[in-house]
């Protein structure tokens, strides 16, 4: 089997021991079949995972102002869409009404049905290994929200599944499949920025990571068990069904993560580097004077040493007056202002400074002022590339060639979140990497590398 190009083949094997519960009477797959192979011009039956926001963008699409379009899957010509799946009746269905999906609570439908060739995993941060997993297991090709994990050992798991049973599985980082910055690496590969020593990686928001935890009656119909999954048993709380789980350690790393990885995979990718050699992360929680249940960082810096480069990330929490890339700025010919750019990456080269926006902002080169005014070297405007994301996907499916943000490529760059979460949380200890696995060799770093799993909901040593 070539490097690039996996043959789709019918495969018996073992899934997870044990017994996981997405819903009630879920039991997992025991010798299943794969997805029946999907010929060049047949068309590939899909399954929504998860139909929050995120999810039904993904299955349904968007309108920006201008008048272009963010497609859903559901609107690509090969594609039929055969079930929506999520806990809660009412996002499901509501997320199916476009489509014609029929909307099922359990996984296991999903799972069990031979017809489905591949999965959207839209599912919380905590759940994207464990859903993708089994997915892969049962033969479904997976596109996977970003982050690709929660803890960086069960990234390594999925890479593990994505080989062992020959699946396609592409992660959401659309930038790797966007024109402009495929232009902007050739820029960069071509010398034209000289050699890079210093990269600058920002994710600075106005986040209100500050909640009170309440406990409460769950709703009628809503399996919170399933929901919390492999996180540690607690009451039900709608503070944290309603997003803001991800300022919780169980569940996420704050928002640095869940969005900061974005902008991380896109500069790793334009430096071209892998996995660093240390790491270390400081900050805290300054903003926070009340004391409130949330966890995660407001303030952080995270730095991480490659040969020759020295890579950082800058996160804060409390800073409205830096502004994301808006619609307007992603789908027509302007840039951001930079300073004030909340996703922006800077990167330094002998020979000029390149800035560089996330999903459509565009790049421009400064050379040393002339008479006192920026010059700017070159530059290319941008668009949001998510249409080109999903395409690649689906194109992969039927070629079998790896896709432009394959599993190994997003658990390396979500790993660099976390070690930063394990040094953060160590109290700032310097981590050393192994550059060959992408494990920290601190004996100490062993407790947030990886979890702890609620049975039955288990990712197993050997996927």
């Amino acid at each position: 089997m070539g490097e690039n190009t996996m043959k789709r083949r019918d495969f018996i094997g073992k899934s997870i021991a044990g017994s996981l519960g997405f819903g009630a009477g879920l039991t997992l797959l025991s010798g299943a079949a794969s997805a029946q192979g999907t010929a060049a011009n047949s068309k590939i039956n899909i399954a929504l995972i998860g139909c929050g926001g995120r999810g039904t963008q993904l299955l349904n699409g968007f309108d920006y102002p201008n008048n272009s379009r963010m497609k859903g899957f559901r609107e690509f010509d090969e594609v039929n869409v055969l079930y929506t799946c999520d806990l809660q009746k009412g996002k499901g269905e509501s997320a199916a009404q476009k489509s014609g999906a029929k909307w099922v609570p359990e996984m296991r439908t999903v799972l069990d049905d031979k017809s489905v060739d591949a999965v959207v995993c839209a599912l919380p941060d905590h759940w994207h290994a464990l859903g993708a997993i089994l997915a892969m297991q049962a033969g479904k090709d997976v596109y996977t929200e970003k982050p690709a994990s929660q803890s960086g050992w069960e990234g390594q798991k999925m890479v593990e599944a994505a080989r062992k049973y020959k699946r396609i599985c592409q992660v959401g980082v659309q930038n790797r499949s966007a024109p402009y910055n495929f232009a902007a690496k050739k820029y960069i590969e071509e010398g034209k920025l000289g050699t890079i020593h210093l990269c600058r990686v920002f994710n600075q928001k106005q986040e209100m990571n500050t909640f009170t935890i309440n406990e409460e009656p769950c709703p009628a119909g809503l399996n919170w068990s399933a929901w919390l999954g492999p996180a540690k048993e607690r009451p039900y709380s709608s503070t944290i069904l309603n997003r803001n789980w991800h300022e919780l350690w169980d569940f996420s790393s704050g928002d640095v993560l869940n969005d900061g990885v974005h902008q991380i995979d896109l500069a790793r990718w334009l430096c071209g580097v892998g996995i660093p050699k240390t790491a270390y992360c400081t900050g805290g929680r300054y903003t926070d004077t009340k004391k409130s249940d949330a966890q995660t960082p407001d303030t952080q810096i995270a730095s991480y040493a490659y040969d020759n480069l020295t890579f950082t990330v800058e996160a804060t929490h409390y800073t409205g007056y830096i502004l994301k890339i808006d619609s307007t700025v992603r789908q027509t010919d302007m840039f951001p202002l930079w300073m004030q750019c909340s996703t922006r990456i800077e990167l330094y080269g002998t020979k000029g400074v390149m800035f560089v926006g996330r999903h459509g902002g565009g790049w421009q080169v400064f050379e040393r002022p002339k008479s006192r005014q920026p010059f700017v070297a070159a530059q290319e405007f941008g668009r949001f590339p998510d249409n080109e994301h999903k395409q690649n996907f689906l194109d992969c499916i039927k070629s079998r060639e790896l896709p432009n943000a394959d599993i190994l490529q997003g658990h390396i760059s979500t790993s660099l979140v976390h070690y930063a979460t394990c040094s953060y949380r160590l109290g700032g200890v310097k981590l050393d990497i192994d550059t060959e696995t992408g494990v920290p060799k601190n004996p100490e770093a062993a407790q947030f590398w990886k979890r702890d799993y609620r049975e039955p909901y288990v990712i197993p040593e050997a996927v």
